[in-house]
């Protein structure tokens, strides 16, 4: 079997899918490329490269895993964000684009030519926190997580980008594990914000294979910005930022929850959906 025959037959398995039909080509090219070993410029100039049986075999098993749902990141244990490699499992939420908005919003409000210690608050895969230290070259970032697997990943996803230095990751629900030291001077977090009661409507590839405790928040969806609302302070410097992502829909609620502070601004992505909660302790 050729490349291109492998590539055709996995294309009408997923095509076959309304669902997973829009992306069925893209889904299959990727997967077949990882399989080989090659890039898509490669795929493209060689389409009469013979697999063999084991790789044919490596293939299907991956084209059925997405036939399933199961998100393309997961079944290669990768994903970008900012330019920067992860490795991701179903232990840690996928890194998404628009959670790159945040980045550049904390990157953009604290000091980049002297240190800073910034926190930041269920970490995942430590994407939000690798991507300011790459940012921020004088930054400390302390990362929490309640998950050991997901502290696990993170801290070899700093490793691989040569971060680890600067990037202390921690075992915390929420702030329990911050006991002492100086304060911050932003406290940044990307928390579970969907309520209970969406989770029917959301796509299988998230329900299905995502973290619930990453994703779901509690019955309105802002149980854990009200935690973080209310006991930044107290970790922050005079004037420290909190930056939070936030869902579709949820800006009212949150510029209620941030009324005692100073400052307080939302910045949309590139859906023009307002995405970044920024408030300056008073």
């Amino acid at each position: 079997m050729t490349a291109l025959e492998a590539l055709t037959r996995a294309t009408d398995q997923l095509s076959a899918h309304p669902d997973l039909r829009p992306s069925a080509l893209a889904d299959a090219a990727i997967l077949l490329t990882h399989t080989l070993g090659i890039d898509s410029t490669t795929l493209r100039a060689h389409p009469e490269r013979p697999i063999d049986r084991d790789q044919q075999a490596v293939y299907q098993r991956a084209i059925e895993r997405r036939l399933t749902f199961e998100p393309i990141q997961y079944i290669l244990g990768t994903q970008e964000f900012y330019g920067l490699p992860f490795r991701v499992t179903p232990a840690v939420l996928i890194p998404r684009p628009e959670t790159e908005h945040l980045v550049e919003a904390v990157a953009a409000r604290v000091p980049h030519n002297r240190p800073v210690r910034i926190l930041d608050v269920g970490t995942g895969s430590g994407a939000i926190a690798i991507a300011l230290a790459h940012l921020l070259p004088h930054a400390h970032i302390t990362a929490l997580d309640i998950s050991p697997e997901a502290i696990e990943i993170a801290q070899e996803n700093a490793r691989t980008n040569h971060l680890a230095a600067r990037i202390d990751f921690q075992q915390s629900d929420l702030f329990t594990a911050v006991t002492k030291g100086p304060p911050f001077a932003a406290i940044v977090s990307n928390p579970p914000y969907i309520p209970l009661s969406d989770s029917e409507s959301l796509h299988p590839q998230v329900r299905d294979y995502e973290p619930h405790q990453a994703l779901f928040s509690g019955p309105t969806g802002f149980e854990v910005y009200e935690r973080l609302i209310i006991q930044a302070p107290s970790l922050l410097l005079p004037n420290g930022l909190i930056a939070l992502e936030i869902g579709q829909g949820q800006q009212p609620r949150m510029a209620e929850l941030l009324r005692f502070w100073r400052s307080v601004e939302f910045l949309p992505d590139l859906q023009q959906i307002p995405r970044v909660a920024l408030a300056r302790r008073r």
